[in-house]
C-alpha cells in the first residue's frame, strides 16, 4: 500500500477517535454537572466515591471502544485475526509497543499514529476526571451538612455528678 492509503486511513481513524472521545467526554461532563447541581446535597462521601468509580469506569470503557475501533481496522486491512488486531491496537494505544506483532510494510505508519492518539486521549480523560473530582469535592464542601441528631440521654445532665463538687 502506498503512503496515500495510510494517510487517508490514519486521518479517518484519528477523526473517529477524536469524535468518540469528544462525545464521551461531553456525556460525562453533562452527567457530572447534573450530579453536582441537583444531587450533591444528598450525597455522602461514599456516594461521591461511587460516582468517581462510575466516571472512571466509563472513561476506561471509552478507551476500550477506541482500541476496538482501531483493532477492527487492523483486522480488516492488516492482520489475520481479531486477537492479533486487538493485541496490536492495545499495545500501540497504551504505548507499550512490545513489537512481537507488527503491521505489514504498507501500514506501519498507523502504529505510531495510534500511540500518539492514545497518549492525547488518555491526557484528555485524566484532565476531565481531575476536573470532575475537583468539582465533586468542592460541591460537597459547600453543601449543607445534614443536621446532627443527639441522643436525648447523652444531652441530659447526669444526675450522679450534679452537686458532687
Amino acid at each position: 500500500m502506498g503512503s496515500a492509503h495510510q494517510i487517508v486511513a490514519a486521518g479517518i481513524l484519528v477523526v473517529m477517535s477524536l469524535g468518540l472521545q469528544c462525545v464521551g467526554m461531553a456525556i460525562l461532563i453533562h452527567r457530572a454537572k447534573v450530579y453536582i447541581t441537583r444531587e450533591m446535597n444528598k450525597l455522602n462521601s461514599l456516594d461521591v466515591a461511587l460516582l468517581v468509580f462510575h466516571f472512571t469506569f466509563w472513561v476506561l470503557a471509552l478507551h476500550l471502544l477506541q482500541v476496538l475501533m482501531w483493532a477492527a481496522f487492523y483486522r480488516w486491512r492488516c492482520l489475520p485475526s481479531w486477537e492479533s488486531g486487538f493485541y496490536f491496537s492495545a499495545t500501540s494505544y497504551s504505548t507499550v509497543g512490545y513489537g512481537d506483532v507488527i503491521l505489514p510494510q504498507g501500514w506501519r505508519l498507523l502504529g505510531p499514529i495510534e500511540s500518539i492518539i492514545g497518549v492525547v486521549m488518555c491526557g484528555i480523560s485524566v484532565s476531565v476526571l481531575f476536573a470532575i473530582i475537583t468539582s465533586l469535592i468542592g460541591a460537597q464542601a459547600k453543601s449543607p451538612a445534614p443536621p446532627k441528631t443527639q441522643n436525648r440521654a447523652a444531652s441530659a445532665p447526669n444526675d450522679e455528678f450534679v452537686g458532687s463538687h
